[in-house]
């Protein structure tokens, strides 16, 4: 007879280990340390968020294990980085660790690097036959180093912003430099905890395309803009709320667009085996839409970058290429569609989660700025048009069982609706949110 026996203290507390507890202790020891240094320079909002953060930051790092090392580490080289700047940000240009890895620009240098190389492994791993789980490990383990450089940077220019002057010091989260910083990491990120989640890597190719482009633009937008110079907030951004409205919004952004290349690579699947290359139409789109981003931005922007945006469609014609030739054995790895289907609907729940958190607290923010909840902004209107897009998505799924090819193409489409939201606002209309114009 065997008998069962049943542990009625099995908590989540119960089942955290040492690591967990010297985490949350030093998550506590951090927090006590700001709030004692920096509490003359908060208000009361500004207090509130970091003992909000306490918490969340524990039970993330409790959550999913590794947020506690990718914390500490990036916690240790910004506290090194401002060690070592010794309140002269001149020492960028003579300091070694500085000019190298640590100063902001350097990190998120290195974070473009590092999301590049992570994208060449992951689609080297669907070509390498039986080296192909090795050259997936590598490619994970190096869009692992690039989440960690780009917070590393995020954190060092948050404290160079501030040695510059004290009215302008600020969140880095203010303008299409720091934010494509934020969507690369955060997109990045969330694709690894499903990676961990599912135990498959072969969605990574798909997914740091995205994370690839955002970079593409954030170099060519640095090299026409200088963008990367810290300047100070307008009136408007002077405010807590943007600590709060933005990286909500674009956890939104960031998860939309990992919902809807996990979506491409359903389609891509689905479509192996057919032979009539004009049927092949999620790969026919992929390229229009690659052709269409040189000839958009060349348009907008004549002063520069016309070669670069050259290269960018010869690249992306390549990888085209690549999927349309290579799609039965991109498809032999990648996993069964009833985990790309769940990897989309779950990034598609958390982005609208978000994403409606993001809206209110923008309202709040407008009323607060501008005297008004909503004012029909084209950013405003674009949003709307995002957020009902993904309701009724959601709706579709929980109501009507919506799955499979359907799906996946509202997925991918919405990914049209939320980069004009997010950029293409910015490029070809203006309002009170044209904080981040070309």
């Amino acid at each position: 007879m065997t008998t069962t026996t049943l542990t009625l203290n099995d908590s989540w507390l119960s089942r955290r280990n040492a690591l967990d507890w010297v985490f949350a202790l030093l998550v506590l020891v951090g927090a006590l340390f700001a709030f004692s240094r920096y509490h003359a320079a908060m208000d009361v909002y500004e207090k509130a968020i970091l003992v909000a953060t306490v918490p969340a930051a524990i039970w993330l790092g409790w959550f999913w294990r590794p947020l506690q090392v990718l914390a500490m580490v990036v916690a240790a080289a910004a506290l090194l980085a401002i060690v070592s700047y010794q309140g002269d940000l001149a020492r960028a240009d003579t300091v070694f660790q500085l000019k190298y890895f640590l100063s902001s620009q350097s990190a998120i240098l290195w974070m473009s690097v590092l999301f590049f190389m992570s994208t060449l492994f992951y689609w080297i791993g669907f070509f390498s036959g039986r080296q192909g789980d090795a050259m997936d490990l590598i490619a994970s383990r190096l869009a692992w180093a690039a989440v960690t450089m780009a917070l590393i940077g995020t954190m060092v220019r948050w404290y160079e912003s501030h040695q510059l002057g004290p009215d302008i010091g600020h969140i880095p989260v203010s303008n299409l430099y720091e934010v494509f910083v934020l969507f690369c990491w955060l997109t990045a990120a969330f694709y690894l905890y499903f990676e961990a989640r599912y135990g498959t890597r072969a969605l990574g190719a798909f997914v740091m395309l995205v994370v690839s482009a955002a970079v593409g633009f954030l170099l060519w937008y640095t090299l026409v803009r200088d963008a990367h110079e810290i300047q100070p907030l307008v009136p408007a951004l002077q405010s807590w709320w943007m600590k709060l409205h933005v990286p909500a919004n674009f956890i939104g952004y960031g998860t939309f667009a990992l919902a809807a290349m996990v979506a491409f690579a359903y389609l891509i699947k689905e479509q192996a085996h057919e032979t009539r290359w004009y049927k092949l139409t999620p790969i026919w789109l992929l390229g229009v839409a690659l052709c269409f981003v040189p000839v958009a931005f060349r348009q907008r922007v004549q002063e520069a970058g016309g070669s670069y945006w050259v290269g960018y469609a010869a690249i992306s014609a390549l990888i085209a290429a690549g999927i349309l030739m290579g799609r039965k054995r991109i498809a032999a790895r990648l996993p069964a569609n009833e985990v790309l289907d769940d990897v989309m609907y779950k990034s598609i729940t958390v982005g609208f989660a978000f994403f409606t958190i993001a809206t209110v607290l923008g309202a709040l923010w407008a009323a607060d700025a501008w005297g008004g909840y909503w004012s029909w902004d084209p950013k405003e209107t674009w949003a709307l048009i995002v957020w009902l897009n993904y309701a009724a998505w959601l709706h579709m799924r929980l109501v009507k069982g919506l799955r499979g090819t359907v799906a996946a193409w509202w997925a991918l489409g919405g990914l049209a609706v939320t980069t004009f939201a997010f950029l293409g606002v910015n490029m070809f209309l203006s309002g009170l949110h044209s904080y981040g114009t070309l």
